[in-house]
């Protein structure tokens, strides 16, 4: 009967982490593809399509990539060209302006935006922000300007407040890590303290036993002291070292982990010493 309890309640626990694990998937992808819009309804106006590919953290900066198409009379070809010279005046995040000549086909073109706030060392507690703003000029005339940003970098979320100022397009962006990449870290730190938890016990059982040089026990640690170091480097977005991980787990777990060793080493030398005098 217990048994049966057992196994219902581990079939339970099973189909539970699916769901939820199914429900944040599903959460974090209705996340991705949110669009904020600055709108202007102007029938002469610039409309960007904006798109957050990628976040270097460690970098501080964010690659923005821009879609650009003139309406109404500022446009031909249906908007794949500007009908006179086009500049796009940006605001000191975003690294340059864009000028786009007369009667010349528009491509999509990738741009940095400079990060503020936050530092990588906080990982994965770490969050930033940037102010992206873009008003336009059509032959050194100001003309309204309609943006879209959308995110599209999976290891991270936006929390975005967009506004429309005398025609140019404002957004103040918000970025952290999304709740996948923060429960991977946690995962990881607690894996970490746990495995290091478990040579200590192993540590113990083989010196207060007085078991010698046991090669199979020394392989598992040596091949733990390793592994670990191998498993840091899984850490999603591939945070560098020296962040909140190392200093919360994998400096204390390898010192712990090869200090255990070691104790078992010096240990079952001399219990072997001895045993080979008797």
């Amino acid at each position: 009967m217990i048994r049966r309890l057992l196994a219902v309640a581990a079939g339970v626990a099973v189909v539970a982490a699916i769901v939820l694990g199914t429900w944040l998937q599903i959460d974090e992808r209705r996340a991705l593809g949110v669009r904020h819009a600055a709108v202007s309804t102007a029938p002469n106006r610039i409309d960007i399509r904006a798109s957050i590919q990628h976040v270097d953290a460690t970098a501080g900066q964010l690659t923005l990539r821009l879609l650009v198409v003139p309406r109404g009379d500022l446009g031909e070809s249906g908007g794949l060209a500007p009908t006179t010279d086009l500049a796009l005046l940006t605001s000191a995040s975003v690294r340059g302006d864009l000028r786009f000549p007369a009667h010349a086909r528009i491509s999509s073109v990738d741009v940095p935006v400079s990060l503020s706030g936050g530092s990588v060392a906080d990982y994965p507690f770490d969050a930033y922000g940037t102010l992206i703003e873009v008003a336009a000029q059509a032959g050194g005339a100001a003309v309204p300007v309609s943006m879209t940003l959308v995110g599209r970098d999976p290891l991270f979320t936006e929390d975005v407040a967009a506004e429309q100022i005398d025609g140019a397009a404002s957004f103040d962006v918000g970025i952290e890590r999304t709740t996948s990449v923060l429960l991977f870290a946690l995962f990881m730190m607690a894996a970490m303290w746990a495995l290091a938890g478990a040579v200590v016990l192993a540590a113990w059982f083989l010196v207060s036993r007085r078991r010698g040089l046991v090669w199979a026990a020394l392989g598992w640690m040596a091949a733990t002291l390793f592994a670990l170091a191998a498993f840091r480097t899984t850490a999603p977005g591939t945070p560098p070292f020296g962040c909140l991980v190392d200093y919360a787990a994998f400096l204390w777990a390898e010192m712990i982990i090869a200090t255990s060793l070691t104790c078992v080493v010096l240990a079952g030398a001399r219990t072997e010493f001895t045993d080979t005098v008797r």
